[in-house]
C-alpha cells in the first residue's frame, strides 16, 4: 500500500487491554463514563443558560463512524469535551507507569483520531470546538455561542 492510501485506513493496533493492577483500579476502569461525564454536562447547562440549543452524540457526516458530543447542525458547529487523561491534553495528560506501553499506543491511537475526525469535519465544512475538561464551562460556553452566532448569520446573509 502506498503513503498516499495510509488515511484513515491505517490504523494502530491497541490490542486488549492490561489486566488492572488491583480490584480498586479494575472498579476505578469500570465506573468512567464515556458520555455525560461531569464537563459535559456543565457545559450544556451554560449553553441552555445562554438560550443555545443543540444535539447531542450526533454524526455529524455520514459514513463518519464517530460521533461528537454537542452538535449545532443548522450552523455546522461541533464540539467536542475532551478528557484530560483519555485525550492526552498538552497541560494535564499524564501518562500510566503500569503498562506503560499499552497506554502510550492507546493514547497515541485517540489523538490520531482526534486529529483524523477533526480534518473529516473541516473538509465538509464544519468548525470544531475542543473544549477540554478543565475549562471554565461558562468561558467555553460563550466561545461556542459566539462561534455559532457569527456563523448562523453569515448563513442568513447568504441567502
Amino acid at each position: 500500500m502506498t503513503e498516499a492510501h495510509l488515511t484513515s485506513e491505517a490504523r494502530i493496533v491497541v490490542g486488549p487491554p492490561p489486566t488492572p493492577s488491583s480490584a480498586g483500579r479494575r472498579r476505578a476502569m469500570q465506573l468512567q463514563r464515556s458520555r455525560d461525564t461531569a464537563p459535559e454536562v456543565a457545559l450544556r447547562r451554560a449553553l441552555h443558560r445562554l438560550g443555545l440549543r443543540f444535539r447531542l452524540q450526533q454524526q455529524p457526516l455520514q459514513g463518519l463512524r464517530r460521533t461528537v458530543d454537542i452538535v449545532f447542525r443548522p450552523s455546522k458547529v461541533a464540539v467536542e469535551v475532551r478528557g484530560c487523561f483519555w485525550h492526552a491534553c498538552p497541560q494535564h495528560g499524564a501518562r500510566p507507569k503500569s503498562n506503560a506501553s499499552w497506554w502510550d499506543t492507546k493514547l497515541s491511537r485517540n489523538q490520531q483520531r482526534d486529529q483524523e475526525t477533526a480534518a473529516q469535519l473541516e473538509a465538509a465544512g464544519w468548525t470544531l470546538i475542543v473544549v477540554w475538561e478543565h475549562d471554565a464551562p461558562e468561558a467555553a460556553a460563550e466561545r461556542i455561542a459566539k462561534v455559532v452566532r457569527e456563523r448562523r448569520a453569515h448563513k442568513e446573509s447568504q441567502n
